[in-house]
């Protein structure tokens, strides 16, 4: 059994092998071997010296319960260490006890298992407080010099130095055995604390990784999927004014609008199921210029379905280059998300989708000649409606890409939102 002084290592501590664990395992061994043929020499001593049936009778007897006690405490303790039994720890003391009485009484059967002393005061050591430890160890030396005594029935030098020499010995070790038992206790623990520490980490990393993944898809659901249902239902009130109105041809044609905004908004769900959103969008040159251009010419549709005067304009300046998969996706996302709220809030006659490449930067401004508004009253976080998030979104999908966001705009003066997001050189721009 191990020493109830130290708290027994948690399950899983036992893993791995240090030097300090062989070596403690050696001694933990030799201590036991030592303890068994100690047993054995006092068996045969009995056997080959004691004459008396009833004396070694009684002997072997008393030594064979103390095997039994002494081999059950050891492979509790080694089960233990294992993960496989409980703590014997509670019941050291009581463990230790019995083994101490069973060999006090074979001792006064036969002087020659006072041997036994040696392995019992590393054990006395290993389990007990050090000053009780010590104070058994005075105790159990005293008993050995005077069953020497008894049974001789003389005391010689050597009855009296061996026995005192035996317990500094033992001492000395048990100390040493107990420092290296403590610092690899406290190792495991240390290992087994990183461990846990590990698995905190990974776990709140994929925890992290889930909520930006969200707020990923949360930016662009809004940009896309919300902003053309918020097409479909404006372009569908001004059909039904239109049907009330009783201007069929009219009414037609928006329904027209509604179906293909839904058709698109069809096509950015399936992008989604499939997992070709922002991320995997096409970023050849020129590829992107065309998307922005096709989105010029659905937003005039859309606003003159809704019964609005707006004329879009895409202008490219700088020399096309082919852009990293998130920087384009994060343009061409800006881009809906800003001619949405164009749409929805400006009340403009004219917007320009301007995307320009410069050294080591591309850019997108947006500009619009509606209504404006006070950036300084812009919300801080979306409202409980889910409206307020498409600037939000914006400068978080620029953090991540290490971009910046300007808006300027006042009452009445149009506004330009202007982004600037660098490029990597080792991606071969910039």
């Amino acid at each position: 059994m191990e020493d109830t002084t130290t708290a027994a290592p948690a399950p899983g501590e036992h893993a791995g092998t240090s030097a300090g664990d062989v070596v403690l395992r050696v001694l933990r061994v030799s201590l036991h071997v030592g303890f068994a043929l100690l047993l054995a020499v006092g068996i045969i001593r009995v056997l080959v010296t004691d004459t008396s049936a009833p004396t070694w009778i009684t002997s072997l007897a008393l030594a064979g319960v103390l095997a039994a006690v002494y081999l059950l405490g050891t492979l509790w303790e080694n089960r233990n260490a294992r993960g496989l039994a409980p703590d014997p720890s509670r019941y050291a003391h009581l463990w230790l006890l019995i083994v101490v009485v069973l060999w006090l009484a074979l001792m006064w059967l036969h002087p020659d298992f006072s041997w036994l002393a040696f392995p019992l005061f590393f054990l006395q050591l290993h389990l007990l407080r050090t000053q009780t430890a010590l104070i058994a160890i005075v105790g159990s030396t005293i008993v050995v010099i005077a069953a020497q005594w008894a049974h001789a029935g003389t005391v010689s030098a050597a009855a009296v130095i061996g026995p005192l020499f035996g317990a500094a010995f033992s001492v000395v070790m048990g100390f040493a055995y107990r420092a290296l038992h403590t610092e690899g206790v406290n190792q495991r623990r240390a290992l087994d604390e990183l461990r846990r520490t590990r698995t905190a980490l990974a776990g709140e990393q994929h925890r992290a990784g889930v909520l930006a993944e969200r707020e990923r898809l949360a930016r662009d659901i809004h940009d896309t999927l919300a902003q053309g249902f918020s097409s479909i239902v404006l372009v569908s009130r001004s059909a039904r004014a239109a049907l009330d109105a009783g201007d069929l041809e009219l009414a037609s044609q928006r329904l027209e609008t509604v179906a293909t905004t839904a058709s698109d908004n069809l096509g950015e769900a399936r992008d989604f199921v499939r997992g070709l959103s922002a991320g995997n969008l096409e970023a050849a040159a020129g590829a992107l210029a065309g998307r922005f251009a096709r989105l010029c010419a659905a937003t005039e549709r859309t606003a003159r379905a809704a019964g609005a005067d707006l004329e879009c304009r895409f202008r490219e300046d700088g020399e096309p280059q082919a852009l990293p998969t998130d920087v384009s996706g994060a343009l061409l996302r800006t881009a809906q998300s800003c001619l949405a709220n164009v749409l929805a809030h400006a009340g403009a006659s004219w917007a320009v989708l301007s995307l320009g490449y410069l050294p080591g930067e591309v850019t997108l401004d947006v500009y619009d000649d509606g209504a404006g508004f006070d950036p300084a009253a812009l919300p801080t976080a979306a409202r409980p409606d889910g409206t307020g998030f498409g600037l939000l979104g914006l400068r978080a999908r620029m953090a991540a890409l290490g971009g910046s966001v300007d808006i300027e705009s006042a009452p009445g003066e149009g506004t330009v939102v202007a982004v600037r997001i660098p490029l990597r050189m080792e991606d071969g721009h910039g």
